[in-house]
């Protein structure tokens, strides 16, 4: 039976690419039954019915799944945040990277309009592209004219399968088309009375792009925790993952626990403080959260 990676889903149809062909294929009634949804992203085992024509038949196990975008087996997300329009948050970022953390995805921070800010702006973003380095994240400044940073940050898609993350408006759908202008995905002006951009992707289609697979995603800006529990967080925060042997009680929580590692190094500096904040603002907000059944 042939196989290949379904590359878009849309309107029940999924199109697999296998080899060189494109199949437009159905997902068969054994899937529905078994509550299986293949996703974009799924290496899938699948019969040819006519000439580029098949039915899924079976889905491989997959590393990693994302709900929003519904996507699978993805080896990095790229999170474009903006310095200006929307203005930049360390806070939005942190959310970001604490959601990819927590499906064990690479993440790769774009940091993008670098060049429309005031220099003291400049000077505070600066910083903060030294603190996610030295936590491990890769940082990538782009500017808002074709040629800035581009050509550094085309590498990072090269024989990866990528998902980009950020907000409505940071310029995502317009970095892709910088970097290969055959796409020309649709782009929207920012709404100058909101604030913030207009949705313009509607369906979720792995596209190449510099030697890799590219899936653009909507922008979204509600990023919430639902799916994280209260003792994984900390294992989200790779600079407190770290340091979690350190601290006296095993399952420290880094919270109220005396002789914790991670507060020692919030105090000497070693853990930006920004983080650790946000670290409690998180811990509260999954604490507090509703209860399911």
């Amino acid at each position: 039976m042939p196989e290949g990676k379904i590359v878009k889903a849309l309107s029940g149809f999924y199109y697999v690419q296998s080899d060189k062909n494109l199949f437009q294929c159905r997902g068969r009634g054994v899937f529905r039954k078994n509550k299986v949804n293949p996703l974009v992203g799924d290496e899938v085992v699948f019969e040819e019915s006519n000439p580029g024509e098949g039915y899924i038949l079976d889905v491989k196990p997959r590393k990693n799944e994302l709900v929003r975008p519904p996507i699978a087996n993805i080896d990095q997300a790229i999170i474009v945040v903006s310095a200006t329009q929307p203005d930049f948050s360390s806070l939005l970022l942190d959310r970001f990277l604490v959601l990819i953390e927590s499906k064990q995805i690479d993440p790769v921070i774009f940091i993008s309009k670098i060049d429309i800010i005031p220099e003291q702006q400049e000077l505070a973003i600066e910083k903060y592209k030294t603190d996610y380095e030295q936590i491990g994240y890769p940082v990538q400044m782009l500017s808002t004219k074709q040629s800035g940073g581009l050509s550094e940050a085309k590498k990072y898609f090269k024989d990866k399968i990528s998902v980009i993350a950020g907000q409505s408006g940071v310029g995502k759908s317009s970095m892709l088309n910088a970097i290969n202008p055959v796409l020309s995905l649709e782009t929207n002006e920012i709404s100058a009375s909101l604030g913030r951009g207009k949705h313009t992707t509607r369906h979720v289609e792995l596209i190449e792009i510099n030697g890799g697979l590219v899936a653009d995603t909507p922008g979204f800006s509600s990023l919430e925790f639902s799916e994280i529990e209260l003792e994984e967080l900390p294992d989200c925060f790779p600079e407190m993952q770290a340091l979690r042997q350190n601290c006296k009680f095993r399952g420290c929580m880094h919270n109220k626990e005396p002789h914790c590692a991670v507060k020692a190094a919030v105090e000497d500096k070693t853990i930006p403080s920004f983080r650790y904040e946000h670290y409690l603002q998180f811990f509260e907000e999954i604490q507090s959260r509703k209860p399911r059944y």
